[in-house]
């Protein structure tokens, strides 16, 4: 199909988060985490008087290792709940204590998880550095284990990931973490853009060409606000998260979009195709990038990658495929509930070869489902995910 006018000008779009890092020296730090927490709600308010739709606020630190340092695992605890309660005091819904990089302070967060309920963490497993760390990758496959079994449906597993090689100023949770000076960073839902471009025509070449076109439009709009406000409260911009954040709008989906293009359905020949060229499009935008700046595939945070995955048309090592090529890695991915710490370790020994061994940023958030098996339903009962059928990792035994 050939392109005989200009793409259409979009006069608004979603962002996913406004997410400002702080670098905490102590968890006395409070006025460190009120002024972001102001900030944010200026930011979101300018935003919105452009007429953009802000969905979240979010705040990030440095690792809490380093402002938590030399404190027994209960005074630990006990000042994680602190900043909790001074941040719903703040009305502050999203808050990211980092990531632990020692086996004993990955080994706690289960205990961290139970006891919070809008803190987020991570746990480093490996990056182009220093290779794949395989004690903190069996650490957080225990953990992830653990907190499936101690929380309803396993849901506490949606404020916790593994990562390797992720850079500081990710604005997306539970990955992002921070470091240096007080900044902020920009993750944007913009898979309506994507649905737009692809609806317009059949042909990859011509969809890349559109949807180029109007990602460069757009995000150098939300680009332009946000450097002013960057300079009007002198807080650093460190840039958008060009990544497509995924919609619960069905006429959103990411999979649907995917769906213009190929002769089929996503994870059917042509999906590796696609997905190479999104995130060939979303790292060569003109606009200041950061963070994973590549293509979101969360199984349960998109309607229409669930019901693919209740159909089966894709699983986990087509997830895996994808990760070589795209963004995140593995995504809100339900598994069942007496998968072995061992196999939980393998898949996350795999995300971490694929991203050192591609120097690319990649993260598992994995949902062991207690009590069920491959092929049956989740049933999370949250406003953030969709439910879905259940993928199997041992194929020969589910």
């Amino acid at each position: 199909m050939k392109v005989t006018e200009e793409p259409k000008s979009f006069l608004t779009m979603k962002i996913r988060t406004i997410t400002t890092g702080i670098s905490l020296q102590s968890p006395a730090d409070v006025e460190k985490i009120r002024q972001a927490a102001e900030f944010n709600q200026q930011a979101k308010e300018v935003f919105e008087h452009q007429g953009y739709e802000v969905q979240t606020k979010r705040i990030s630190t440095n690792s809490w290792e380093e402002y938590l340092a030399g404190l027994s695992n209960r005074e630990i605890i006990n000042q994680i709940q602190n900043i909790e309660r001074i941040c719903q005091s703040l009305d502050v819904s999203f808050f990211n204590i980092g990531y632990a990089n020692q086996p004993a302070s990955i080994a706690l967060i289960p205990d961290i998880n139970q006891h919070t309920s809008l803190i987020f963490c991570s746990s480093k497993i490996g990056d182009i550095k220093t290779g794949i760390n395989f004690e903190n990758i069996q650490e957080s496959a225990k953990l992830i284990q653990r907190i499936s079994q101690e929380t309803e449906n396993g849901y506490g597993n949606f404020r916790f990931c593994a990562w390797a090689n992720c850079p500081p100023t990710i604005p997306f949770f539970p990955t992002s973490y921070h470091e240096g000076n007080t900044a902020f960073a920009i993750g944007l839902e913009c898979c309506d853009l994507v649905m737009q471009a692809f609806s317009q025509t059949e042909n990859i070449q011509t969809a890349e060409k559109i949807l180029q076109e109007i990602l460069e439009i757009e995000l150098n709009k939300t680009a332009a606000i946000a450097q002013k406000i960057s300079k009007n409260f002198a807080i650093a911009y460190h840039g958008i998260d060009t990544s497509l954040a995924p919609s619960l709008d069905k006429n959103y989906s990411i999979a649907f979009a995917y769906e213009k293009l190929l002769n089929g359905k996503f994870g059917q020949p042509g999906t590796l195709a696609i997905s190479g060229m999104l995130t060939r499009i979303l790292k060569s935008l003109s606009v200041k990038i950061c963070g994973y700046s590549g293509l979101m595939l969360p199984v349960c945070e998109d309607v229409g990658l669930a019901m693919r995955a209740n159909e089966q048309t894709y699983d986990i090592t087509n997830l895996l495929l994808y990760s070589a090529v795209c963004g995140c890695g593995l995504d809100t991915v339900p598994i069942p509930g007496n998968i072995t710490v061992e196999k939980i370790a393998a898949i996350l020994t795999d995300l971490a070869t694929l991203a050192i061994k591609l120097d690319k940023p990649l993260s598992a958030r994995l949902f062991p489902i207690p009590g069920k098996k491959a092929g049956e339903m989740t049933n999370f009962n949250s406003p953030y995910l969709v439910d879905c059928q259940i993928f199997a990792v041992d194929y020969t035994n589910s």
